[in-house]
C-alpha cells in the first residue's frame, strides 16, 4: 500500500504538469495568432484601407439603387369569393415569378411589370367574429381543438380562409403609386362574369329583404298605436290586459331584432359594391432588415474576411509544401 501512493502521486503530478504546458502552449499559439494577424493588419493597411473603401462604395450604391418596398391591402372576399381570390393572387405571382411580362400588361394594365417582385396573400386571424352568431362554426372550432392545438387549428387553410378580412401584400423594386398598381390589380380581381351575377342576386335580394322589414316595422308601429289608444279601456279586465301585454312585448322585440337586422343590411350594401372590397390601402413601406439599407457596412466586412481566409489559406498551403517538400509527415 504505502509503495503505490507515491507512484499515483508522482503520476498525477507529471499529468498535470503536462496539461498545463499544453495549455500554456495552446494559450501562446493564441496570442501568436492574434500578434501575426494585427501585425498582418498593419503591414497591409493599405489593401485594408481598399477594401473598405470598394466594400463601402458597392454597398452604398446598391443600398440606393436596389430598394424593396412593401404595400399592403385589406380586402374582404364577398359573396364566398374567397378561394377565388386566393387563385387570382397566385396566378399573379406566378407570372411575376416566370417574368410573364406581356399578362401583366395586358391582363392587369400593370405598365412597368418589372418593378414587382412578388405578390402575396394571407389571412387576417378573427376568430371572435368567426364564430360570432355562427353556431356551427362554434363547434367546428371546438371539434378541432379537441383532436390538436388551437393555435395551429386557427391558422390552418380550413379556418383562416373563412375569416373575413385578408392582408395582400404588394413587393415592389422601387416605390409606386396606388393608381398604377394597386387599384390595377384590385381592378384584376374584381373581373369575373360569375362573382357579378351573384352580387346582382345579392344586392335585390337584401334590398327586397330590407323593403319587406320596413313594412313589417311599419305594421308593429301601428300596432303599438292602437295598443296605446285602447290601453284604458283594457285595464277593467286584468286577464285580458295581461295577455296582450305579453303580446305586445314579443311584438316590440320582434321590432328590435328587426331594427338590427335592417342595420346589419345597411353595412352589408356599403361592402357589397365589390365582389373584392379593399378596406384600406398602404403603400410605400420600405423594407427593413439586415441586408437591406446596410450593405455599405455589411460588405466591407465581407471583403475583409474574404482577404483573410484567403491569406490563411496560403499561409497554409505554403507551409504544408514546405513540410512535403522536406519529406516530412503532414500535420
Amino acid at each position: 500500500m504505502s509503495t503505490k501512493v507515491p507512484q499515483n502521486l508522482e503520476d498525477q503530478e507529471i499529468d498535470i504538469t503536462v496539461i498545463s504546458k499544453k495549455v500554456n502552449g495552446f494559450a501562446d499559439s493564441i496570442k501568436r495568432s492574434f500578434f501575426n494577424g494585427i501585425q498582418s493588419f498593419i503591414v497591409n493597411w493599405k489593401i485594408i484601407l481598399t477594401l473598405v473603401i470598394v466594400g463601402f462604395s458597392i454597398g452604398l450604391f446598391i443600398d440606393k439603387t436596389r430598394r424593396i418596398y412593401d404595400h399592403r391591402i385589406i380586402v374582404i372576399p364577398n359573396f364566398g369569393s374567397t378561394d377565388y381570390l386566393y387563385s387570382k393572387i397566385n396566378l399573379i405571382d406566378s407570372k411575376i415569378s416566370k417574368g410573364d411580362t406581356l399578362f401583366l400588361k395586358n391582363s392587369i394594365g400593370i405598365k412597368k411589370p418589372k418593378k414587382l417582385v412578388d405578390v402575396e396573400i394571407e389571412p387576417i386571424p378573427d376568430v371572435y367574429n368567426f364564430i360570432t352568431n355562427r353556431p356551427e362554426n362554434f363547434e367546428l372550432i371546438k371539434l378541432m381543438a379537441d383532436n390538436g392545438d388551437i393555435k395551429k387549428i386557427i391558422k390552418e387553410n380550413i379556418t383562416s380562409k373563412n375569416y373575413r378580412y385578408h392582408n395582400i401584400s404588394v413587393r415592389t423594386k422601387d416605390s409606386i403609386g396606388e393608381k398604377e398598381t394597386v387599384e390595377l390589380i384590385l381592378d384584376f380581381l374584381n373581373k369575373s362574369d360569375y362573382y357579378k351575377k351573384i352580387q346582382e342576386a345579392k344586392l335585390i335580394n337584401v334590398k327586397d329583404k330590407m323593403v319587406q322589414n320596413d313594412s313589417t316595422i311599419s305594421q308593429i308601429n301601428d300596432v303599438i298605436k292602437e295598443f296605446s289608444k285602447n290601453k284604458n279601456s283594457q285595464k277593467s279586465d286584468k286577464l285580458v290586459y295581461y295577455n296582450e301585454n305579453n303580446q305586445l312585448n314579443d311584438v316590440i322585440r320582434t321590432k328590435g331584432d328587426l331594427v338590427k337586422e335592417q342595420g346589419g343590411y345597411r353595412i352589408e350594401l356599403i361592402g357589397y359594391d365589390k365582389i373584392i372590397k379593399d378596406i384600406s390601402t398602404t403603400i410605400n413601406i420600405e423594407k427593413k432588415g439586415i441586408i437591406y439599407g446596410h450593405l455599405k457596412f455589411l460588405l466591407p466586412l465581407v471583403f475583409i474576411f474574404l482577404y483573410v481566409f484567403v491569406q490563411f489559406f496560403k499561409s497554409f498551403y505554403r507551409k504544408q509544401k514546405l513540410i512535403v517538400e522536406n519529406n516530412q509527415p503532414i500535420i
